[in-house]
């Protein structure tokens, strides 16, 4: 009785070729997955879950290249947040970043692009046409400002400051154009409980790396965002 072996013929030969050369090729199909996995994470914040300051750049300079006049530009800040570190603790504050950010998600939708730039600071670019523009703030104020219950069942009042920049009402459809006159915006209008729109007047303030001056990461070195 003969026994076959896989390399036995120009058939087994060529079995024998592929079977050798799917193993290296599985091999690098893992390590692919792998590192584009390991490349998401780096992407996004681990707290948050949301995007990074140059992912949520580079994903915002293209929606709003894509998208144009029916954009805005949404830069919030949480109100008093060293205060709940101090008085809470850094648990209720890292509950109350997450809890911003999945707020914001629920807001601007699945095709908005959210980032998380440092600290309690979130940027937002979607789709805001004009006419909805004032319910829509009026909606997004109203989930910051909701207390944030923790875990142990506890609540922490929370407020948020708002600034928005538009195109139609900047005349610029560039990202840092767009949010330095949202952060501007965000600072006339801070703690007063209402999200400021901005205007012409609000691309003159100081500003670096497309955030007002003196904002962290603001130094001369930092990344244009």
């Amino acid at each position: 009785m003969n026994t076959f072996h896989p390399g036995d013929g120009p058939f087994g030969q060529r079995i024998l070729l592929v079977t050798t050369a799917a193993v290296p090729l599985a091999g690098w199909a893992v390590h692919a997955v792998t590192l584009h996995r390991q490349l998401a994470k780096t992407r996004r914040d681990p707290l948050t879950g949301l995007l990074r300051r140059d992912a949520y750049t580079a994903r915002g300079r293209r929606l709003l290249a894509r998208h144009g006049g029916s954009m805005a530009v949404a830069m919030v800040d949480a109100d008093r947040f060293k205060e709940i570190n101090d008085r809470f603790g850094h648990a209720a504050g890292d509950a109350v970043l997450a809890a911003i950010a999945t707020r914001l998600t629920a807001w601007a939708g699945p095709r908005a692009v959210i980032g998380r730039l440092g600290g309690d600071e979130f940027a937002v670019v979607l789709e805001l046409p004009h006419h909805e523009r004032a319910r829509r703030l009026e909606q997004l104020m109203r989930m910051l400002h909701t207390p944030v219950t923790l875990d142990d069942g506890s609540t922490v009042d929370v407020a948020a400051s708002v600034g928005v920049a538009a195109p139609d009402a900047i005349g610029s459809g560039d990202l840092s154009v767009l949010q330095r006159a949202a952060d501007a915006a965000l600072y006339e209008g801070k703690h007063s409980g209402q999200a400021f729109e901005a205007t012409r007047a609000h691309t003159a303030m100081p500003s670096m790396n497309g955030r007002r001056a003196g904002r962290p990461g603001t130094a001369a070195w930092g990344r244009a965002a």
